[in-house]
C-alpha cells in the first residue's frame, strides 16, 4: 500500500554561482543564445496525448525587448477546456489507483531532470520570457521547483503515515483520498516555481489538474510541462490549458465535478473566483477547495537600534529584485528620523551603483517589468507621486518603453503615513519611506499593522531585543512570513513555508505538509475483529 514508499530525505537545491568563467555561466548563455536564435516556439494546448495547436494565438515575448517574440502560443476556447477536463476526470481514474510510489517517481524524476538536463533551458526561458536576472532565476526555475518536487514527495509520506490509534480488538486507519473531481491550478508571471508548485502539489495526492498559465508567462510553464512528461507523467493527469482566464475560468468555476482551486495572483481575481464558487454552490458534487495566495504591501519597520547597512541592503534586494514584481517584495518602509539620515544617505549611494537593463547582461541588477499594462500601472502611481504635495520623489521616477518595459528604481517619501503609495500594491520598482518620531514606536507599528488590507510579510531590523518582541507583538496577523533583520523576500521552501492572511490569501503555506492536506479528502475506516451479536448493554441487567 501506499503508506510503506519512504522517498529520499529532501535538501534544498544548492544554488549555482554563474560566477565569471565558470561552467554553469557558459551553459547558460549558450542555452540563451540557442532560445534567441531559434525561431519561435509553438505552444499547443495539451490534453491527454493529444498536442492542439489552434487558430487563434496569442505570443510571448522578451518584456527587455517587446519586438522579440519567444512563443506562439495556441488559445484555448471553450470547447477545448471542457475537453481538457473531460480527459482529466477519464485519467484519474487510473491515477487514483496508482500508488503513492508510482505517483512519487515522477516527480522525483523530474526534479532530476530539473537539476541536470534542464537547468540551463528552463533558466533561460525565464531570462527571456520574465526578464529575470540570472539569480533570480536560478533560485526561481531551478532551486525552487526542485525543492518543491522533493521537499512535497516527502511531506505526502508522512501525511500517509499520519493515522490514528487502534484499541485491542480493532484497527483504525486514516484513508488519504484525494478530493472528489478535479483541481484548477492558474498560476501567475512572476514564478515558475509557483505555477510548477501549484499545478504538481495536487498531482502528487492523486489528484488531476487543469493547469492555466499565465498568459505572459506561458513559455517557462510549458517547459517544465513537457519536464513532467518526460519523467512519466501519465496522458491527463495535468492537462496544460494556455488561454484567457475569462474563457477558461467561465468553464471550470460551473463545472460540477470542481473540486478544488490553487491559485496565486491577485487580490481582486481571487474575490472574483472566490464570489463565483459561491453562486454555483448547489451545483457541486462537493464543496471546493479554495487556496489562494494574492497581494501584499509588505514592509521593512526599521527600529532606532538597526545596523543602517543591513537596513539598505534588505531594502534594496527586497523592493528591486525582479523590478518589485513578488508578492513579497518591500512596498513601504518605516524609517526613525534619528537614522534617516544615514539611511537615506547610504540608501542613496547605493542605488547610483544598481545597473538597469537587459537580463542578458548579467551585470544588471534591476531589468524590465513584464507587460505594457504592468508598465503603465507602475507609471500611474509614479505621475501620481510626482504631482502629490505630501509625496517627494528621492530617487528615480523615469521610465521608458520603447524597446523594453523598463522602470527605474523608485523611491518616495511621504509625510501622510497613509498615503496611497502605502496603502496599495503597486506590483513594481517603487518604495515608498514614512519616516517616524522615535518616540513614537509602538503607535507606529500600530500604524503600520492598520494600514494595508494585506498580511503577506513584514521585517523587523533591530538590534534591541526587547524592540524585536514588541513589533512581533503587535505586528501579530500583519505578515503569515515574518522577518527578523532580513529582508522580506526570498522563503526557501522547507525551511519557511509561505503564504499570508488578511487579503493576501488563505495562507495554507506553500511548501510545507499544510498544502498538501488541502488536496486529500480524508477518509476513516474502522475495522472491528470481534463485533457485539446482542444489541442489549450490561446496564440493562434485571437486579
Amino acid at each position: 500500500m501506499t503508506r510503506h514508499f519512504i522517498p529520499p530525505e529532501p535538501k534544498n537545491e544548492p544554488i549555482l554561482s554563474y560566477a565569471p568563467h565558470s561552467q554553469e555561466r557558459k551553459n547558460l548563455k549558450e542555452a540563451i543564445e540557442q532560445i534567441l536564435k531559434s525561431d519561435p516556439v509553438k505552444i499547443p494546448v495539451v490534453i491527454g496525448e493529444e498536442e492542439i495547436q489552434t487558430d487563434e494565438r496569442t505570443t510571448n515575448v522578451c518584456p527587455h525587448d517587446h519586438r522579440h517574440v519567444l512563443a506562439s502560443i495556441s488559445v484555448a476556447n471553450e470547447e477545448l477546456v471542457m475537453d481538457a477536463i473531460e480527459n482529466a476526470l477519464e485519467a484519474k481514474k487510473k491515477w487514483l489507483g496508482s500508488s503513492f510510489e508510482e505517483r512519487a517517481l515522477v516527480f522525483l524524476k523530474a526534479a532530476e531532470l530539473l537539476s541536470k538536463k534542464y537547468r540551463y533551458r528552463i533558466n533561460a526561458a525565464s531570462i527571456l520570457c520574465l526578464s529575470k536576472s540570472v539569480f533570480q532565476a536560478e533560485i526561481d526555475s531551478a532551486c525552487e521547483l526542485i525543492d518543491f518536487l522533493k521537499f512535497n514527495v516527502s511531506y505526502a509520506a508522512q501525511l500517509y503515515k499520519m493515522q490514528p490509534y487502534s484499541p485491542e480488538g480493532q484497527i483504525n486507519r486514516l484513508i488519504y483520498r484525494p478530493l472528489e473531481g478535479f483541481v484548477f491550478a492558474a498560476s501567475p508571471f512572476n514564478f515558475v516555481a509557483i505555477a510548477g508548485n501549484l499545478a504538481t502539489s495536487p498531482a502528487i495526492m492523486g489528484n488531476v489538474v487543469i493547469f492555466k498559465p499565465a498568459s505572459s508567462a506561458v513559455f517557462p510553464a510549458y517547459v517544465f510541462h513537457e519536464i513532467l512528461r518526460e519523467a512519466g507523467l501519465p496522458p491527463g493527469v495535468i492537462n496544460f490549458v494556455p488561454g484567457r482566464g475569462s474563457t477558461v475560468g467561465e468553464v471550470v468555476l460551473k463545472h460540477p465535478q470542481l473540486g478544488g482551486i490553487h491559485f496565486t495572483g491577485s487580490t481582486s481575481t481571487f474575490r472574483h473566483m472566490w464570489k463565483k464558487v459561491g453562486e454555483n454552490i448547489a451545483n457541486y458534487v462537493s464543496y471546493p477547495r479554495l487556496v489562494g495566495e494574492t497581494g501584499g504591501k509588505d514592509f521593512i519597520f526599521i527600529h532606532s537600534s538597526a545596523d543602517v547597512e543591513v537596513a539598505v541592503t534588505a531594502t534594496v534586494r527586497g523592493a528591486f529584485e525582479l523590478q518589485g514584481q513578488k508578492c513579497s517584495a518591500v512596498s513601504r518602509v518605516y524609517c526613525p528620523s534619528d537614522l534617516w539620515p544615514k539611511y537615506k544617505r547610504r540608501l542613496l549611494e547605493t542605488l547610483k551603483t544598481v545597473k538597469m537593463g537587459s537580463p542578458v547582461d548579467f551585470e544588471n541588477l534591476v531589468n524590465a517589468v513584464i507587460d505594457e499594462a504592468a508598465f503603465d500601472k507602475i507609471v500611474s502611481y509614479i505621475n501620481y507621486a510626482k504631482k502629490s504635495s505630501e509625496l517627494e520623489i528621492i530617487f528615480g521616477g523615469n521610465a521608458n518603453k520603447d524597446k523594453g518595459y523598463f522602470v527605474e528604481p523608485t523611491v518616495v517619501v511621504t509625510r501622510n503615513p497613509k498615503s496611497k503609495l502605502m496603502e496599495e500594491e503597486i506590483f513594481g520598482p517603487v518604495v515608498t519611506i514614512f519616516v517616524y518620531d522615535p518616540n513614537k514606536y509602538e503607535e507606529t507599528l500600530s500604524l503600520c499593522d492598520q494600514t494595508s488590507q494585506y498580511g503577506l510579510t513584514g521585517a523587523i531590523l533591530a538590534q534591541d531585543r526587547e524592540a524585536i518582541i514588541k513589533a512581533r507583538e503587535i505586528l501579530y496577523y500583519a505578515a503569515g512570513n515574518f522577518f527578523v533583520n532580513d529582508k522580506p523576500t526570498g522563503a526557501v521552501v522547507g525551511q519557511q513555508p509561505f503564504g499570508g492572511s488578511r487579503m493576501s490569501g488563505t495562507n495554507d503555506k506553500s511548501g510545507s505538509l499544510l498544502n498538501l492536506i488541502r488536496w486529500v479528502a480524508p477518509q476513516t475506516v474502522k475495522e472491528t475483529f470481534s463485533p457485539p451479536a446482542d444489541y442489549r448493554y450490561p446496564f440493562m441487567a434485571e437486579s
